[in-house]
């Protein structure tokens, strides 16, 4: 079995952090940023990047995309989508077929 060595980082900001993969995110950054739009923050940080990265900021550009669209975002995985499920919903929206 292989393991990966964390390295330690700081970033920009100044926080100190261990980090095995190569992703530039400072965990602690992530943790304190809120995204503007309301349902992001339901979601789990490599979700709400993978949404926020592929410009769907909104319900309504939510709305336009089809579930497999989504899970081909990297970051974004099937939990996510039971969430999003409900918050279009309870907006009177849905999915694209």
């Amino acid at each position: 079995m292989t393991t990966t060595k964390a390295t330690a980082r700081t970033c920009e900001k100044g926080h100190r952090y261990l980090k095995s993969s190569d992703c530039p995110v400072c965990p602690v950054c992530e943790y304190q940023r809120v995204p503007e739009a309301a349902f992001l923050q339901l979601l789990g940080a490599p979700a709400r990047r993978a949404l926020e990265g592929a410009g769907i900021l909104s319900l309504a550009v939510l709305a336009r995309k089809r579930e497999n669209e989504l899970l081909a975002l990297h970051g974004f995985g099937p939990g996510s989508l039971p969430v999003l499920r409900e918050v279009l919903a309870a907006a009177g929206l849905s999915f694209r077929d």
